[in-house]
């Protein structure tokens, strides 16, 4: 009887290794590559590297198949699928997968990831997750004595401290870099990256630390209107002079178009630095939550995500409205501004802060976030391939949705304007800016360390009813600027209000 031919587990590890580094790591190299000069140095760093990484995975899969045997495979399997869709994402947007990216996929919604994903995403993980996985499972393997077990686990983890110490010189190097080259390895950059979002996401969640109680100048009927974008770019916007009419109400409107900057390049950091009264690791209250408890009406209403921890009574999303506003589209943000003029006039408080966080500038999807009698620039790009898109529709698409933006401020500022009895402002700020294809770069998320200008640079526009209010010249203006010209404009002090921070003359 033909005896059944088994493969050495070290060989089938060697086979992962080599697969990995060769499947999975053209974008990782793709980064070392373009960053190092030519020479011997970074002949010795590039190939350091690569021993570095076939003995770390090696050492992975030895570990994990001998101790693990079924569990191991399947283990190994999950990983080929999720390093497969990782390639897929970072291929296709050109993203790293840092802890701040890692947050932007828990924070996403289905109905918002399933617009990612292509025809391309499904070749990804067949070819280069399913396929892969199938064949670990068919050969019989030989896992060898214990024996055998503590000598390739020994000479793969000598190995990786060798290379270690005899590449010191160029420590340095990786270190300058470590944040985007941790972010691409894989499948550390996402397993790691989550963990330290996971940890992020539970220190923030602590118990708020409660900021001085607020007293109020009067009692007067104030309401501030804060709308929160999402991914609006500066230069986009024809208020400050970009040549394409994307705010054509808003130029009617008397507003002011104030330079800013973002603190952060994704959703969470970004409207954290909105709501805060300071920079801080600290979680004090954020600016809904003082407010309501200091006496003021709070709403907010949301279509997108990445919210820190919200203690009001009055919060909103989609679905909500819908049951409120039937005739409402909830696909777009139109229906966050429904009824706001009623809602004021209801509220019973003096001090009104409503709150709109919306989402209509977020990607890869922008023709997608604007009903079709806002498409005025055409043609539209349709792909959520970002980088195999035509750059011109891609900036066409993207500008419609700047478009609807100011047809949603305009509705507020008109709501507004219908109180006569109210001393009321609408800011609007976004989280973060977008990349369109500038250097390679799609959407947004890049470490703040070197993130681009596309990412950074975002509007503040403010519309007040009271026409003698002044605003401060301010070469830019932060997001930590809105915490206290919420405040100052409701009338509201207590000992952390910075009065240099105020918008307001």
């Amino acid at each position: 009887m033909r005896k059944e031919r088994k493969f050495s587990l070290w060989f089938v590890c060697a086979l992962l290794s080599a697969f990995t580094l060769v499947a999975y790591h053209i974008p990782f190299f793709r980064y070392v590559a373009s960053n190092l000069e030519s020479g011997l140095n970074a002949v010795l760093i590039v190939s350091g590297l690569v021993v570095l990484m076939l003995a770390a995975n090696y050492f992975f899969y030895y570990l994990l198949l001998y101790a693990g045997r079924i569990v191991g495979r399947c283990i190994v399997v999950a990983t080929l699928i999720c390093d497969a869709v990782s390639l897929y994402f970072i291929n296709t947007y050109d993203v790293f997968l840092d802890i701040t990216m890692m947050g932007n996929v828990f924070n996403t919604q289905y109905s918002e990831a399933s617009g990612f994903f292509s025809f391309s995403a499904v070749l990804y993980v067949v070819f280069l997750g399913i396929l892969p996985s199938v064949l670990l499972f068919l050969p019989k393997i030989d896992f060898g004595s214990f024996k055998r077990f503590l000598a390739n686990i020994g000479a793969s983890l000598g190995i990786i401290i060798i290379i270690a110490f005899e590449t010191m010189s160029n420590w340095p190097w990786v270190d300058r870099h470590g944040s985007p080259l941790g972010s691409l390895l894989m499948p550390w950059s996402y397993t790691v990256n989550s963990v330290r979002y996971k940890c992020a996401v539970r220190e923030r969640n602590r118990q708020e630390i409660p900021l001085p109680d607020v007293t109020y100048l009067d009692d007067e009927k104030d309401v501030v209107v804060l709308v929160i974008g999402e991914s609006a770019r500066r230069d986009h916007f024809s208020l400050y002079g970009y040549p394409r009419e994307t705010n054509p109400l808003l130029a009617k409107d008397d507003v002011k178009a104030l330079v800013a900057e973002s603190a952060a390049t994704y959703t969470t950091a970004g409207v954290k630095a909105i709501l805060d009264y300071a920079p801080t690791d600290k979680l004090y209250e954020i600016l809904p939550n003082y407010i309501y408890r200091s006496g003021a009406d709070v709403v907010w209403r949301t279509s997108n995500w990445g919210e820190a921890p919200l203690h009001i009574e009055k919060y909103f999303q989609v679905a909500d409205l819908q049951k409120i506003y039937a005739d409402s589209d909830p696909q777009f943000d139109g229906i966050l501004v429904q009824g706001l003029k009623e809602t004021i006039l209801e509220s019973g408080k003096n001090k009104v802060l409503i709150i709109i966080h919306t989402s209509t500038s977020h990607g890869p999807s922008y023709n997608k976030r604007y009903p079709s009698e806002f498409e005025k620039f055409t043609p539209v790009c349709t792909t959520v391939e970002m980088s195999k898109a035509d750059k011109g529709e891609l900036i066409n698409s993207y500008d419609n949705s700047i478009l609807y933006t100011d047809y949603i401020l305009d509705q507020v500022i008109g709501q507004l304007k219908e109180l006569p009895e109210w001393r009321s402002c609408m800011m609007y700020i976004s989280d973060h800016g977008e990349s369109l294809g500038e250097g390679g770069l799609y959407m947004h998320g890049v470490p703040i360390a070197i993130s681009p200008r596309e990412q950074l640079e975002i509007p503040f526009i403010v519309w007040t009813s009271d026409t003698s209010l002044k605003i401060k010249n301010m070469e830019v203006y932060k997001q930590y600027h809105v915490f206290h010209s919420v405040m100052n404009f409701l009338g509201a002090r207590s000992e952390i209000y910075d009065e240099t921070m105020n918008i307001f003359e």
